[in-house]
């Protein structure tokens, strides 16, 4: 069952919360070897709470949208008597006093949180493995990767291992995992959901600007009733009749593999009946990408660095060498040649002056472009690869990262919210996503279109191990 679902049959006691937190436990103790996806767990305090829930429902208690639903979080965001770990060995002990603002809000509304789920080293890097715990796999193929950095989420949640998850995505983060492993995932716009308590925070305004905080889910309704319980700005209802709809074939001017095109003319099939829609290059599509790099890399990492390296001079390529070659170090080498590339190319002041610029004004073109507009775009030009050729192809230093990662990258260097919904499957039967795109404000058309497409096409379906 989605979250949504769950919650309206545990207030009828239908089924009791402890029913439901302990099928769930059991499922994760029997996925979880293959996939190592939950990383911390709560279960005990999770089967507590799930009997007070069920008392108050008994006691007929006003309850919380998610009153008695076991869900899960990645391991970014500050749960009170858990570590946040970011994936670093020194970290593994430092306890958090307080929850996070997203947890909070969710906890209020009745959720009930079942553990943590893996990250790559300080969430820097689109595959999901570090030294602490190391290597998630993807549920519908082991071998291969479940994304990142949100890819422990996107794993469980397609594996059934809980409700709903949340994830957060300045880089593709929510979106890689949930159309790698076959979920719903909504990233959110522009600081339209509280980073409070998420780690490591976002201090730079041109990347706070890009990341987003949301649900990787079993459906479209759960997506939006998280987004309503944890964004600032409740959506405004929207007529989608009046909406163009931009899906670029001709205009996808990067390369996609097969199965990712016929993708893209399913769903241009699937709407074409309800809506006009277009074939054309979006407002500032083609310098996203770059855009986005050098946005990621204004410090040159050093931020990230000061953490991971735990006081240490942060020698990043020879961190990596030591690590490739000897396996000594405590930092993962994603985490360190990707830090490596953002030091080499960090823009001088001058640039990131120029940045401020052309993003203020990028943006408010993007915007009224998108205003009237859902953009529908691929996640990724494959489905999901074999462990470490994600992070080949975006961390190359023959900057392939201009070929793979313009479709995401679009949402997060102009700070737009993004629907990934998974639409069909390859001929080896992965999962394949397409996302949905458009203005800040438009999230309930975002949603509507979203639902059409849910019902229409793969939709979720649960990966049987």
């Amino acid at each position: 069952m989605d979250a949504t679902t769950l919650a309206e049959k545990i207030r009828k006691q239908e089924i009791s919360s402890y029913e439901a937190v302990t099928t769930y436990i059991e499922h994760i103790k029997k996925i979880n070897p293959l996939l190592n996806s939950l990383v911390q767990d709560r279960f005990e305090e999770a089967l507590k709470e799930a009997k007070m829930t069920d008392e108050k429902i008994k006691n007929n208690e006003t309850l919380g949208r998610l009153a008695g639903v076991p869900i899960t979080i990645k391991d970014s965001f500050d749960i009170k008597g858990m570590s946040t770990t970011g994936g670093l060995i020194h970290r593994k002990d430092l306890i958090s006093r307080k929850d996070a603002q997203v947890v909070a809000d969710l906890k209020k509304e009745g959720a009930i949180f079942l553990g943590k789920t893996n990250t790559p080293v300080l969430c820097f890097c689109q595959e999901t493995d570090n030294k602490l715990y190391g290597r998630t796999n993807n549920p519908w193929d082991t071998t291969r990767t479940a994304g990142g950095s949100s890819g422990g989420e996107g794993s469980l949640i397609a594996a059934g291992g809980a409700a709903i998850g949340i994830g957060s995505d300045i880089g593709g983060s929510i979106r890689f995992p949930s159309h790698f492993n076959g979920t719903i995932g909504f990233k959110t716009g522009n600081k339209q959901v509280s980073q409070t308590g998420s780690f490591p925070s976002v201090d730079l305004p041109l990347q706070e600007r890009m990341l987003g905080i949301g649900a990787i889910a079993k459906s479209v309704q759960d997506a939006e009733l998280v987004n309503q319980i944890i964004a600032k700005n409740v959506p405004v209802d929207r007529e989608i009749s009046s909406y163009e709809v931009v899906i670029p074939m001709e205009q996808l001017r990067y390369p996609a593999r097969e199965s990712t095109l016929h993708s893209l003319e399913k769903v241009k099939r699937v709407l074409s009946s309800s809506f006009a829609v277009k074939d054309e290059e979006p407002s500032h599509y083609h310098e996203a990408a770059e855009l986005w790099q050098l946005i990621m890399s204004m410090d040159g990492a050093k931020g990230g660095a000061d953490i991971a390296f735990n006081g240490r001079p942060h020698h990043f390529f020879k961190e990596y060498v030591k690590e490739r070659m000897f396996h000594r170090s405590d930092l993962h080498h994603y985490y360190t040649w990707a830090a490596y590339g953002a030091k080499l190319f960090r823009p001088s002041p001058k640039k990131s002056n120029e940045l401020k610029m052309i993003i203020k004004d990028g943006e408010e073109e993007v915007l009224s472009y998108l205003e009237k507009k859902l953009l529908i775009l691929p996640v990724y030009h494959t489905t999901a690869l074999p462990h470490g050729e994600v992070y080949s192809q975006i961390f190359s230093i023959r900057k392939t990262y201009q070929n793979y990662m313009p479709f995401v990258a679009y949402a997060n260097t102009w700070g737009l919210p993004a629907l990934t919904i998974p639409v069909a499957e390859d001929e080896q039967g992965l999962p394949v996503g397409i996302q949905i795109i458009s203005a800040n404000g438009n999230e309930d058309a975002i949603f509507q279109i979203g639902k059409v497409l849910e019902k229409e096409s793969r939709g979720y379906k649960r990966a049987m191990l």
